[in-house]
């Protein structure tokens, strides 16, 4: 490219420019852009102060975003199973494999970039109770063609699942009259819950209690019935009307609770 003007003697003076464009090099040769790449993230998520969420329980739902524009780079459901308790549930060593087992659950996702890019993950889990299902995201720098395997990217989860046992769906309970409530507990993982377990219930407070137009009415502590993941409480309800039974299991140590509701009808 050639630029002219004259001096302030009136003289002309030209200057020159030299432009190239310069192509990409590669392993394979010259190429005019980047080529996307094939690479692996491995996503495992897992429950808090427990194991994986495996099949077992319905896994978990991921999603891997461009974490700038929003693009869905993969998804899918992670399977497996829960891990092993003896790498996973003892103090480890830094460093030390936890999670990367045989059979142990994860989603391994194949994601084509071209360049250096961050992106967002996203789990939810456990998909086999509704009511327990959580949220949980984390961002990281995926570099084409650089795998990330192994223990692979870590998402906790926290909380319980709880479900309901007793009274039945739409049971109609007698004013005065002594009812039981009763329900299963676990981790997010399936795992069980009893006094003195590996996943201690005398750390956690379980209790139910009954609502009314936005006021709960009554309370009541539910202990071991006796049988792993299970708890039961007596209770009554003197008025008349429909009611909503809320049981929840709370771990305030840990950060992990869970609730479930149903419904009950007091002739």
């Amino acid at each position: 490219m050639r630029e002219c003007w004259r001096d302030d003697g009136g003289r002309v003076r030209l200057r020159y420019f030299l432009t190239a464009i310069i192509p990409i090099a590669t392993m394979g040769g010259m190429v005019s852009a980047l080529e996307a790449q094939a690479t692996k993230v491995l996503v495992r998520v897992t429950a808090k102060d427990a194991k994986i969420i495996g099949s077992g329980v319905g896994g978990a739902h991921i999603t891997i975003r461009d974490a700038d524009t929003g693009a869905v780079l993969a998804e899918g459901t992670q399977e497996g199973s829960t891990g092993s308790s003896s790498n996973i549930m003892v103090p480890i060593e830094r460093g030390a494999t936890v999670f990367d087992t045989e059979g142990a659950g994860g989603f391994m996702a194949e994601l084509e970039v071209r360049e250096p890019t961050r992106v967002l993950i996203e789990a939810m889990g456990p998909l086999g109770t509704e009511q327990a299902t959580q949220f949980g995201a984390k961002t990281i720098l995926v570099v084409p063609g650089r795998d990330v395997t192994g223990e692979g990217v870590i998402i906790e989860l926290n909380g319980f699942t709880v479900e309901v046992q007793a009274p039945e769906v739409d049971a109609e309970l007698s004013a005065g009259a002594a009812f039981e409530i009763r329900s299963r507990i676990t981790m997010l993982c399936g795992c069980p819950t009893e006094p003195g377990g590996t996943w201690d219930s005398d750390d956690y407070e379980i209790f139910a209690r009954a609502v009314r137009d936005g006021e709960t009415v009554g309370e009541w502590p539910m202990e071991f019935a006796g049988e792993t993941s299970h708890y039961a409480a007596t209770a009554t309800l003197d008025a008349p009307g429909e009611f909503e039974l809320q049981i929840f299991a709370i771990d305030t140590a840990k950060g992990n609770s869970g609730m479930a509701r149903r419904t009950v009808v007091v002739r």
